[in-house]
């Protein structure tokens, strides 16, 4: 499949996980069935939130996700059934500039249905 730049507008999603193996399961999974073309996760961070009505603290991993707005819908829809917390941070940010090289890689991929 041959896509333009401008068929799908890029979006960096953001989420975390309990741990690096959780991130990786993720990752995995997500890229494998093309609901993004790039997973990155590294150190991990320390996440302060209220819950059930206290205020808590976890150590966690982040995960970046680069994917299309219109798979957007598809990948949460994927991440919240494999992820393990009940309710997983879930953002999209929209990318405002880019290589068109690796933006055209990112739509290929999302987009096709083989490799």
């Amino acid at each position: 499949m041959t896509a333009s730049i401008t068929d799908h507008s890029l979006i960096l999603v953001h989420t975390t996980c309990a741990d690096a193996g959780a991130a990786r399961a993720l990752a995995d999974r997500l890229v494998a069935e093309r609901l993004a073309a790039c997973a990155s996760f590294g150190p991990g961070v320390t996440s302060v939130y209220p819950w059930a009505g206290r205020i808590e603290t976890a150590d966690e991993v982040a995960l970046a996700l680069k994917t299309t707005r219109a798979r957007f819908a598809a990948l949460a829809e994927r991440l919240r059934a494999l992820h393990a917390y009940e309710v997983p941070e879930l953002l999209a940010i929209p990318v405002i500039e880019h290589d068109n090289d690796y933006a055209n890689w990112i739509i290929e991929w999302v987009h096709s249905d083989t490799a």
